[in-house]
């Protein structure tokens, strides 16, 4: 972070207009701030930032504050705004690949992610229908694994061409492949070969979402 006094230095440069060539004070600065002369050269001398009055100057200038706090340009804090976005985190919540899981109560926060990987997540326009889970146990391995962080849509829940679905049943809260069969019934498939295919009446599952991703595509 900029010193106080360099900061000084850039609001003299930007005031300097409206003294016609003449030299800029300090205590100008500190009229510009609205800060007594007195407590002005106590905050220099203490290198101690009057943030909310920095705040206010630099909004009625039009000017960036991390511009003038950390030498960061519109263009570069622009740039990186575009470079990430956010989408729902369920922290607390485990999608079982296993033989169990939590329920969906517990905290929610948000995870950051990429620009870049937007487009495996459908798009900007879908990020609020996706939520991050957390993956516990072994049963879709090598697909997924354990504490693998998964995205679900939960505007995509149309099992009829199959794919790799969150869904619960009695026994909780799973990820698993799904398939519908030709009697209308589903087989709920684990890519770990050592479980085996579950069918289920549809009345015996609930589809949350469609898992697009993993921080890679979803097959």
């Amino acid at each position: 972070m900029n010193s106080f006094s360099s900061i000084v230095e850039e609001i003299k440069s930007i005031i300097s207009t409206n003294f016609d060539g003449k030299k800029v004070f300090d205590k100008d600065v500190a009229d510009a701030l609205g800060i007594s002369q007195m407590n002005f050269a106590t905050m220099k001398k203490r290198d101690k930032i009057p943030f909310t009055e920095l705040l206010d100057f630099c909004a009625r200038k039009s000017i960036s504050i991390n511009w003038m706090l950390y030498g960061q340009s519109p263009e570069s804090l622009v740039e990186a705004t575009n470079r990430f976005y956010m989408v729902k985190f369920l922290g607390d919540v485990n999608v079982s690949a296993g033989g169990g899981a939590d329920g969906e109560e517990g905290e929610v926060s948000e995870i950051q992610i990429p620009e870049e990987f937007i487009s495996m997540l459908g798009g900007e326009s879908e990020l609020k229908n996706i939520e991050a889970v957390n993956v516990s146990g072994d049963s879709m391995e090598p697909t997924f694994s354990y504490n693998d962080i998964v995205f679900v849509n939960r505007a995509k829940t149309n099992v009829d061409r199959g794919g790799v679905f969150t869904i619960r049943t009695e026994g909780g809260l799973f990820i698993k492949r799904v398939q519908k069969r030709l009697d209308g019934k589903f087989d709920i498939i684990s890519d770990n070969d050592i479980y085996t295919t579950q069918v289920l009446e549809p009345y015996e599952l609930e589809v949350i979402g469609r898992v697009v991703s993993r921080f890679g595509e979803v097959d």
